[in-house]
């Protein structure tokens, strides 16, 4: 019998409980810091959670009017400047948790389920402190900036390099002697009304030497015409095509080099080579015709060949070196007044 009574007890605890925790749940689910603190947004705006945007929406502009700094009479209502404008920015606040969506969705979901008080904070600061603006638009339109400067770039070194062309005598004469051929400069003198002053034909004959400078001459190397394919946004449009362009690319030389044993042609040897020499495309193509020819009859796609030339260049520089008045007057100063010797200085 005695068990009795504490069962009753036990019982009507957790019936007080319940109680309390439906009867208190939206209190505490209101979270100081969060939206509108420890007030409910909707009774800040005196609308209910069925609310529709347009009826918060009229709720909002009467209570702004009434609470807003500027429409502020002193006498005409109880509360000071201050409370006035902390009620507005309680209003703002609750206008503008509630008229987007989302953040509603949230803070209704965080009034249902108060017992997530962690994942709550979460929500509301990563929501607040996301970018406003889309990160793949930023990204695109930094690429984009980014092609257009490399572009620009290119353009000015392209037409700083035919700047200097042109004031080289030896490819000036030879564009000059290509204009007379092709019939350029041999124009007949102009007579009457279309007769043009010698400015006007001395800036026609410039231009034209350019343009027979920029179409005979291939420059290589950070100064060649620019390309639109090697700008940043066309490499990354490209990169599927020129992942699987290297994957088939290396397969084929695998199964045809180590698997059917061919021999190489001149594009795979001088490919070789210039993995040896650890050079990249535009700097290998830059090279002269006739070295690339002695590279070939020299075999350097063979390893041993390669090592062998490698060491008499290191040998030839170190003779040039050795020989040279100005390496010699380097190491004469190096021995007596070079940053290895102590000298003191006389009293």
């Amino acid at each position: 019998m005695a068990k009795l009574p504490l069962l009753y007890f036990l019982r009507l605890t957790l019936c007080i409980c319940f109680v309390f925790i439906l009867g208190f749940s939206s209190v505490s689910a209101l979270i100081e810091g969060l939206y509108c603190g420890t007030q409910s947004c909707y009774d800040v705006l005196g609308v209910s959670r069925d609310a529709s945007k347009a009826e918060i929406g009229r709720a909002y502009r009467q209570l702004a009017r009434r609470y807003h700094p500027d429409r502020y009479q002193p006498g005409e209502s109880n509360d000071s400047r201050e409370t006035s404008q902390q009620k507005f920015l309680l209003v703002a606040t609750a206008y503008e948790t509630l008229k987007d969506e989302e953040l509603r969705k949230d803070y209704d979901y965080m009034l249902d389920h108060p017992e997530e008080y962690y994942s709550h904070y979460y929500t509301y600061y990563r929501r607040r402190l996301a970018p406003k603006v889309d990160v793949r638009i930023v990204i695109l339109v930094t690429i984009c900036a980014v092609s257009l400067f490399q572009y620009y770039s290119w353009w000015s070194s392209y037409t700083e390099a035919i700047n200097y062309l042109m004031t080289v005598p030896k490819y000036r004469i030879q564009a000059t002697e290509l204009a007379k051929q092709q019939g350029l400069l041999n124009r007949n003198k102009e007579k009457g009304k279309n007769r043009r002053s010698k400015e006007e034909i001395r800036e026609e004959e410039e231009q034209i030497i350019r343009d027979i400078i920029k179409n005979k001459i291939d420059i290589k190397g950070g100064y060649q015409k620019p390309n639109v394919s090697d700008i940043l946004l066309c490499k990354i449009i490209l990169f599927p095509y020129h992942l699987f362009t290297y994957v088939a690319w290396n397969f084929s030389w695998f199964y045809r080099f180590t698997i059917r044993r061919e021999e190489y042609g001149d594009e795979e040897r001088l490919y070789i080579i210039r993995k040896y020499m650890k050079m990249s495309q535009a700097q290998f193509d830059s090279l002269d015709n006739s070295l690339i020819e002695t590279f070939l009859k020299q075999q350097l796609w063979i390893k041993e060949n390669y090592e062998t030339y490698r060491e008499e260049q290191e040998e030839e520089m170190k003779m040039k070196m050795a020989t040279d008045s100005r390496w010699k007057r380097y190491r004469r100063w190096m021995k007596s007044e070079g940053p290895g010797r102590i000298t003191f200085a006389d009293d």
